[in-house]
Order: structure tokens, then sequence, then C-alpha cells
């Protein structure tokens, strides 16, 4: 079967704030996505005092027929909302020490990146018109997979193997017997 794709450019909103410890200058957080949004750099938005909102980058949002099940989980959030993922920029001519890496919205391939614990993740409410776009896609493209109960083995477990290892290896001895004490024969 075929994959099926789309596609939606989201703007990625960062806001820069002062730090609240003398060995952090300022927390950056993702705060808001722009559904539709064009090309950005780091381009500012808002300025409050010292708080800056800034239109940090725009990434394609890909959704495939094969992760419905994901969106699935994502849709049945309390507010669904899209994983947006920052590593720390390790150029030395960066003007801004995060750079937008990726966004998903599966909430298993979110999970996924929060396991590395490497980067700066943020679960980001979705807009309501790419919350229809998104349940629009997974009402034409989920197939429900039927679990299936893995069953044993027919093994015989009632055997009584009296300390022997591998069955197929040949060994007289005990295999978890103590090892032998002084020089070898």
């Amino acid at each position: 079967m075929a994959v099926i794709r789309d596609h939606m450019p989201v703007g990625i909103v960062v806001r820069r704030s002062p730090g609240v410890t003398r060995w952090a200058k300022w927390a950056w957080r993702i705060v808001a996505i722009i559904p539709g949004a064009g090309p950005a750099d780091w381009r500012e938005l808002r300025r409050d005092g010292e708080v800056v909102d800034y239109h940090a980058a725009t990434l394609t949002l890909e959704i495939y027929s094969s992760d419905t099940e994901g969106y699935l989980a994502t849709l049945a959030g309390q507010q669904p909302g899209v994983t947006v993922v920052m590593h720390p920029e390790t150029a030395p001519d960066a003007q801004m020490p995060w750079r937008v890496s990726h966004v998903t919205a599966s909430a298993y391939d979110g999970q996924d990146y929060g396991d590395s614990g490497e980067a700066m993740l943020e679960i980001v409410a979705m807009p309501p018109a790419m919350i229809g776009w998104l349940q629009n896609f997974v009402d034409a493209h989920h197939v429900d997979e039927p679990f299936i109960k893995r069953r044993r083995d027919r093994l015989r477990i009632d055997r009584n193997e009296d300390g022997k290892g591998d069955a197929r290896i040949r060994q007289m001895a005990d295999v978890y017997r103590a090892p032998r004490t002084g020089s070898v024969p």
C-alpha cells in the first residue's frame, strides 16, 4: 500500500525573556505556531520591555498515512498540539543560541524526541483550522489494525534441567558452579 502524505508550512514563535537566575541570562520558550507562514529567520514579532517574541523559522509539517495512529493520539488529547523541537546552535557565528529543527503532529514521534533529553521541546496548541486539517486526513486514511495477541511457544517448560546450560552444548558439569581457583591444568 502506498503511503500518502500531506504537508503545511508552520511558523514557529519563540519567546526570549529575562532569566530568573544569575546563571541564565535569558529564558527561551516555544510559545506559538503560525499555520501557513512564510519564510523567516528570527524575525522580531513583538517586544514588551525585555520580553521579545521571534518568528524563529518556518518548517514543513508533513503528515503520512502510515502514522495516523500517532495523529489520533494527538487529537484525543485535551488540547491537541504539535511538538516543536529546538537544538542548541553550534555554529560559531550564529546570532541566536537555538535552532528550530523539527515539528510533528504525531504524539509518538514527539515522545521519541523527548526521550533523548538533548533538545528543547514544547507541545504547542494547534489552531482549530489545523485540528480540522489533521482530523480530515486521519478520517480519510486511518485503517484500524486489529490487536493480535502473541501466543507462547509450545515448548515444554515443565522439564527438569538440573542446572545444565544450553542443551545443544555438551557439558556434564553445572553451568552455575563456582570458578576454579589456582592454576589451570
